[in-house]
């Protein structure tokens, strides 16, 4: 079974959503991921939840597109979580055809926590899109044992646990662990490379996860183990920010070498 491949928002990001479907178009993607709010504060996001007209101009340019929106990002859960104050991403990514939602866990109050993820899972399930929890090495939810422990206390079909090959690189997370999530929650894997030896530091690991992904095959991630600790035919988006390769080789030959690069990395386990 073939994996749909998507291009995912920070791989682009600094190109806004129209644009964003074209590159997909163009280069041979299935889906695309948008960020509609910001990871951190001032950063880049397309917040087409607050402004209809460029939300309708988008809903027509997919009506007219092979191309999906799979993920939009990203919902953080920190002290004071409020899930009322998602709705209109939610209600956005909905009209968009979206599929997820990136979460991610910043409440280090663990039992509050799971009980804001809880409450989100619900709403989420309201709008036909899974709440995604992606685990970090350097946020609440650290490694995938965190996540599922997280994720198993909600309830409905929303349930869902995000995994990232770099995070699970760069965390605790062994590929036993990857194999006893359980397969209903896992909906679609991040797909990039990393250096070695991996950072030690949080500062050094965000700036690399934000700014420095390597190609697949480029790097000292255990790919093809991931790969085939995860579902046979589970999508995959690629997140690959590295704005120095991008520049140097543009746009076109960029995105054409990770799709293949990406392609070349998981055929074999798709053939097995």
């Amino acid at each position: 079974m073939t994996a749909p491949l998507g291009l995912a928002a920070l791989t682009v990001l600094d190109i806004p959503p129209l644009q964003h479907v074209d590159l997909a178009e163009r280069h041979g993607f299935d889906t695309v991921g948008l960020r509609l709010l910001p990871a951190a504060p001032g950063t880049t996001a397309y917040p087409l939840h607050e402004n209809p007209t460029e939300l309708d101009a988008l809903v027509r340019r997919l009506a007219d597109s092979p191309i999906e929106v799979f993920d939009v990002e990203i919902i953080r859960i920190a002290e004071g979580f409020d899930t009322s104050a998602y709705r209109p991403l939610l209600e956005a990514g909905a009209r968009l055809g979206a599929r997820a939602v990136l979460v991610g866990g910043d409440d280090p109050d663990r039992a509050r926590l799971t009980d804001s993820y809880a409450r989100l899972a619900l709403v989420c399930a309201e709008y036909g899109i899974v709440a995604s929890l992606e685990f970090m090495p350097w946020t609440a939810v650290p490694d995938a044992k965190a996540a599922v422990d997280i994720v198993s206390q909600a309830d409905g079909p929303a349930r869902s646990v995000l995994v990232d090959a770099l995070h699970t690189d760069r965390s605790s997370t062994t590929l036993d662990d990857l194999a006893a999530i359980p397969r209903e929650w896992l909906h679609y894997v991040q797909i990039c490379d990393g250096s070695l030896p991996a950072p030690t530091d949080d500062v050094e690991l965000i700036r690399q996860a934000r700014e420095e992904r390597l190609v697949p095959g480029t790097g000292g991630i255990d790919l093809r183990g991931i790969c085939s600790a995860l579902p046979e035919g589970l999508p995959v988006s690629i997140e690959l920010p590295n704005e120095p390769l991008r520049r140097a080789l543009g746009d076109d030959a960029w995105l054409d070498k990770i799709i293949s690069a990406t392609r070349r990395t998981i055929a074999p386990i798709q053939a097995v």
